[in-house]
């Protein structure tokens, strides 16, 4: 990150304010992406992350065809594509020993026709990498924000911790893209909306082997699923469970576990022997979520901070960035012409990411219930892939309905040009 000016400039020590045109907060793919955006097109941006670095494992490493064509729009694809990633033209599910093809890219009306799996960090480094060409990008690491600055019931700025200590960061808009467990919604005291039971995930990383799958695949079983990320020389596997199954099987011990995850897993059982303790899982509790307004004066979340999604079709990311685009298409104009952010812009951006958010949603809430539409709490109480697996199991042509739904989404974004 030697090419990320310091938002504290050459007096760091001393300084303890910071004045911006737009402070987004945090350094995932939606902040990142709109402090590019804006940096681009000469706006001033202060984007703030909590962690010293990017390296957090088990975080979303899909690159979906939608995200994949933003960057061949900014011009950066070929050298983006050089760095290391598995592709994967479709998405597999093996359902009751029967390989289903679940969603199909063959036929998107875009360029790249996959789905890049490349860690996070990769992917945020990329973008930071690009985005600290720009003088007027400045990002500050190992800063959490601890609260909003409000003046005149409009919010104008954040404070947030660093090593140098407190500093206020003032404003013309905040952008909180702080994840789904964001500080900045909730110091804005901005209403969220649940749905559903959470299901849990239990990250673990598997060796690889010759022999091994040659593709990333889900595999579902009756009560569960099992899936597997490539990540070059080793699998980062994810086993779905219902949510209190983490704290019940911990009293069982880590070989119960091992063998509760051989039952689905594609590997032979001596491979659940790598995981040695508990130490080697790492829980995801899964929920869905959405802000009920976005905004506030001064304010606007986008990304996770604005709509939590589930881990189906690793649509996360790629729902973040689009928010980003949307969002610098609104803001962009409104800034550079001089006559600055208003409400209905803010309510613009929200109007245009809400349809992509709610059908995403409503598909992956589908995903989670009975044939009589009935929300499903029990594991025990689900028995068999959800309909639309049977659907696809049926009428395989359908793959490729979902092949684009997973793969652009509800609505795609273009990069406006200033």
């Amino acid at each position: 990150m030697d090419t990320v000016k310091s938002a504290l400039g050459d007096n760091s020590g001393a300084a303890q304010h910071i004045r911006t045109t737009i402070a987004i907060a945090g350094g995932g793919p939606a902040g990142v992406m709109l402090g590019l955006l804006l940096a681009r097109s000469g706006i001033d941006v202060v984007v703030v992350e909590k962690h010293g670095d990017f390296l957090r494992d088990f975080r979303g490493d899909t690159i979906h065809p939608s995200t994949l064509d933003l960057i061949e729009q900014l011009g950066f694809i070929d050298e983006f594509l050089s760095l290391p990633h598995t592709r994967a033209p479709a998405l597999h599910a093996v359902i009751g020993g029967e390989r289903v093809t679940i969603a199909d890219f063959s036929r998107l009306p875009v360029r790249h026709r996959f789905i890049a799996f490349m860690p996070q960090w990769d992917f945020l480094n990329f973008l930071v990498g690009k985005a600290g060409q720009y003088e007027n990008f400045r990002l500050l690491m190992n800063a959490p924000v601890t609260g909003l600055v409000e003046r005149g019931g409009k919010v104008g700025g954040i404070r947030i911790n660093t090593p140098q200590g407190e500093i206020e960061i003032e404003a013309d808009l905040v952008v909180g893209a702080d994840g789904r467990s964001s500080v900045v919604r909730e110091a804005a005291g901005l209403e969220v909306q649940r749905f559903g039971v959470p299901t849990e995930v239990l990250w673990m990383r598997l060796s690889k082997q010759p022999g091994d799958p040659k593709e990333t695949m889900g595999h579902a079983g009756p009560r569960q699923g099992f899936v597997m990320i490539d990540r070059g020389d080793y699998w980062q596997c994810g086993y779905v469970v219902r949510k209190g199954f983490f704290a019940d099987i911990k009293l069982e011990g880590i070989e119960a576990f091992r063998r509760r995850v051989a039952e689905i897993c594609p590997f032979p059982r001596e491979r659940l022997d790598e995981l040695k303790s508990w130490d080697d899982v790492y829980l995801l509790t899964v929920r869905i979520d959405r802000l009920k307004r976005w905004w506030k004066p001064g304010l606007i979340c986008i990304g996770d901070a604005a709509h939590a999604m589930s881990p189906v079709g690793g649509v996360g990311v790629n729902l973040a960035v689009q928010d980003a685009v949307a969002a610098a298409n609104v803001l962009l104009p409104a800034v550079l012409s001089g006559r600055g952010v208003s409400d209905d812009d803010l309510a613009a951006i929200e109007n245009r990411r809400s349809f992509p958010t709610k059908a995403t949603q409503f598909l992956q809430r589908m995903m989670r219930v009975g044939r009589k539409n009935k929300q499903v709490d029990d594991a025990e109480k689900k028995k068999g892939p959800p309909a639309f697996v049977l659907a696809i199991m049926r009428f395989p042509f359908l793959a490729h309905l979902t092949g684009r739904l997973v793969g652009l989404g509800f609505r795609r974004e273009k990069i406006h040009t200033t």
